[in-house]
């Protein structure tokens, strides 16, 4: 194998922004934001907007239902009736 080719792989944690549901896993990509890991150890952050602990597949519920559709996530965020 070529060496200086292949990005560097290393521990990275992942934040579930809908969720906030963490783990720890391996990965090439990099992050300025940094955690502090329950091992005690600063590893990057990376954050994702769905995970096994908020995607309907595995959890067996939507959670669009509570949020609302389009039309009344609009009218709530700008006072409308």
């Amino acid at each position: 194998m070529k060496k200086e080719i292949h990005p560097e792989y290393r521990k990275v944690v992942f934040l579930d922004t809908s969720s906030d549901f963490k783990f720890l896993s391996g990965s090439t990509k990099n992050s300025e934001e940094t955690i502090e890991w329950e091992d005690g150890n600063t590893y990057p952050l990376i954050r994702v907007e769905i995970s096994s602990d908020s995607h309907p597949f595995y959890t067996g519920k939507q959670k669009a239902d509570k949020v609302g559709g389009r039309v009344d996530r609009f009218k709530k965020k700008y006072n409308m009736k």
